[in-house]
């Protein structure tokens, strides 16, 4: 059955306007609500008796499921974003952020403009709940009402949404932060309107690097430049926060400069790996081993993905277009991460150039000779990486940017440690 005919049996059954069912319908699947929750959702909503009285229930934020509906909460707003979306082939302004009492906060979209302030305390009134990454989310429609609260709420979360980088996850909206752009790229892509243009690269404060794209160029972003942007949200990219600066977004040029971190964190491996991906961090470990799809590899000329055995997954038989790479599984003793080296960090390892690659590999008559030298080279040995790390079902893999040799003494690390646990 289509959504068109979902609707018109709800309108059917409920005796009220099928246009108006529609939009609301097409509203709570669009973010995800299966069909006939949504139904049952609007059943309660436009009061058809199948429920015990559809009356909104008033709950705490920490008392708040995904199978929810029909609430009243109140809270204080943390945070207001505004973004536009693309919805049944037109232009959508909402709002989103977080609300907070003193049992919790929960993050929110709203439908239309009630004038959100960061800072109100408010009461919503029959407001809808769906499920976003697993988590309930407030959803602000049509028939929520929002009036002011009597009393302010004492809550345990900031207020106004200023952030440093490294406090940014994937997810946030309407967050304030101060950085330099370090690197700015102008691109033109495959847009939701046809080609459109964007800039993207690097942003940076005291704290962390992250990658930035500016889907609206405002001309305050360039590189080198300082700016506080208001009102920016965060998606994932590769496993990391990636800043999203858009329309709406506030850019003020500062007339200072915003100090740049020059060092990665440094982390254990396990922490990393816990961590679900980070943009920029640095690793130390021994290379246990370097895998197959090591050395001298062919890549496809569309799409730069491997080929194997003159097959692209992508593209079928293709004509590869010879590289380097080299991927070291790197061990610290708390867990294992597979650095991925790219042609000029593989030639700095190998001591020599894809034409240099070839050649040895005719001389041994076996294409797999690169990668075995680059064993020798690398397994048992200890390294300083530092690169992007991205946590998938399939592992946790390094895009290494830096990869150097410790200049540690193994002896002398050793006399230490044996000094520390002696009594």
């Amino acid at each position: 059955m289509s959504l068109d005919d979902h609707a018109e049996e709800l309108a059917s059954d409920l005796g009220v306007d099928k246009t108006e069912v529609k939009r609301d319908l097409e509203n709570l699947v669009e973010y995800s609500v299966p069909v006939e929750e949504a139904k049952d959702s609007l059943r309660r909503k436009y009061g058809d008796g199948s429920d015990d009285g559809g009356d909104p229930t008033t709950k705490s934020i920490a008392e708040i499921t995904t199978g929810d509906s029909n609430l009243t909460v109140t809270g204080t707003v943390l945070t207001v974003g505004k973004r536009s979306i693309r919805y049944q082939g037109s232009d959508h302004v909402i709002f989103e952020g977080e609300i907070a009492d003193e049992t919790g906060k929960i993050s929110y979209t709203a439908w239309d403009d009630f004038g959100l302030q960061a800072g109100q305390t408010i009461t919503a009134g029959n407001a809808g709940i769906r499920e976003w990454e697993g988590e309930p989310e407030l959803n602000l429609g049509e028939s929520t009402t929002i009036q002011l609260a009597d009393e302010d709420l004492d809550v345990a979360f900031p207020v106004g949404g200023d952030s440093t980088l490294a406090e940014l996850e994937p997810g946030d909206r309407g967050r304030n932060v101060e950085v330099r752009a370090l690197e700015v790229e102008t691109k033109t892509i495959d847009g939701r309107d046809g080609e459109t243009e964007i800039l993207s690269g690097i942003f940076a404060d005291e704290t962390t690097r992250l990658p930035f794209t500016d889907w609206d160029p405002h001309d305050a972003i360039t590189e080198g430049a300082s700016v506080r942007l208001e009102d920016v949200f965060v998606r994932e990219f590769r496993g990391a926060p990636s800043v999203n600066v858009s329309e709406f977004t506030e850019v003020e040029a500062l007339d200072r400069p915003v100090e740049a971190t020059e060092d990665a964190p440094r982390l254990a491996v396990r922490d990393a790996i816990e961590s679900g991906g980070l943009f920029d961090v640095e690793l130390v470990g021994n290379v246990i081993a370097v895998r197959d799809g090591s050395g001298l590899i062919e890549r496809c000329p569309e799409c730069g993905r491997v080929v194997q055995n003159g097959q692209c997954r992508s593209h079928g038989a293709v004509d590869g277009v010879d590289d380097l790479r080299i991927k070291a599984i790197l061990d610290d003793g708390t867990g294992t991460v597979t650095a991925i080296l790219d042609d000029e960090l593989t030639e700095e390892v190998y001591g020599g150039d894809v034409a240099d690659a070839k050649e040895h590999a005719r001389d041994e008559m076996d294409q797999e000779a690169v990668a075995d030298a680059i064993r020798e080279t690398l397994v048992g040995r200890e390294f300083v990486v530092r690169g992007s790390l991205s946590v998938d079902e399939y592992g946790a893999n390094l895009n290494a940017r830096s990869f150097d040799e410790t200049d540690d003494d193994p002896a002398s690390r050793a006399a230490d440690l044996l000094t520390e646990v002696r009594p």
